[in-house]
């Protein structure tokens, strides 16, 4: 009988000892199945994930970067719609300015009569010479009137000025009595402000013809032109325009170097 009794214990013991091997080897496979789910793995999700989070990183820093150096972060809502205003406009008008060059190209491309070539080419001759400055013109545009008690401004600042206006889309701008062009030059000399070797009296008086609205925008961006003359004890007055006149003329030097190539 203790023969009989020994065989049904042992089985029962063995069982037992069974179910534990089989407990360990399933919390054991669950470690290492943890382990490998925690560690780093090569597969192509990964790396198309990291490249992503890579990229955006970098965006991300380049945003950063250009928004502190522009002092975005400062501008109101407004200020920002006026800036997106600006470019929007500025975009528009070079826009409308490659279809116009593309429309006379066809044209003559045609073999248009004589009057539409001999039209084409006034409107041609109207614009040179509004950019060279050799012709009055009148348009809407803006009044600035800049003055400087305290005698701070820099050449660096009055060149900021002129290229606010630009990028404002200004179609032509006068300082004082001398008409501003692309060779135009400007100086600070002894507390006297020089453009294109001429002395402009201060208060200094600036016409610029364009869109009004977008040209004062342009010189109201923070950081900008108005801001450094204000830091300097100084004071920025612009008046929007229906129409100016700009009567100063810029004479033509030969030119000693640069030859239309025939």
């Amino acid at each position: 009988m203790a023969e009989e009794s020994s065989g049904p214990e042992k089985t029962d013991h063995e069982a037992k000892a069974e179910r534990v091997r089989s407990t360990r080897i399933t919390r054991l496979a669950a470690w290492k199945r943890l382990g490998r789910l925690s560690g780093p793995r090569l597969t192509r999700g990964n790396v198309l994930a990291a490249g992503v989070t890579m990229l955006l990183g970098l965006a991300l820093v380049a945003q950063v970067q250009s928004t502190q150096a522009g002092d975005l972060e400062e501008l109101q809502q407004e200020d920002l719609i006026a800036l997106l205003d600006d470019v929007s406009v500025r975009a528009d008008a070079l826009e409308d300015e490659v279809r116009r060059l593309e429309q006379d190209k066809a044209r003559l491309a045609d073999g248009m009569n004589d009057d539409a070539a001999a039209e084409a080419a006034r409107n041609r001759l109207d614009t040179y010479q509004v950019l060279a400055g050799t012709v009055p013109v009148k348009g809407p545009g803006v009044e600035i009137l800049v003055r400087d008690p305290e005698q701070e401004l820099s050449t660096t600042t009055m060149i900021d000025m002129i290229q606010e206006l630009r990028d404002g889309g200004a179609e032509a701008i006068q300082i004082g009595q001398v008409r501003v062009v692309a060779s135009t030059w400007v100086d600070i000399r002894r507390d006297t402000f020089i453009v294109d070797g001429q002395t402009v009296d201060a208060p200094y008086r600036v016409l610029a013809i364009g869109e009004s609205s977008t040209l004062a925008g342009a010189l109201s961006i923070p950081g900008g032109f108005t801001d450094n003359v204000r830091r300097n004890g100084g004071s920025v007055d612009v008046q929007e325009r229906d129409e100016i006149t700009l009567d100063a003329l810029h004479q033509p030097e030969p030119h000693q170097y640069a030859q239309p190539e025939s």
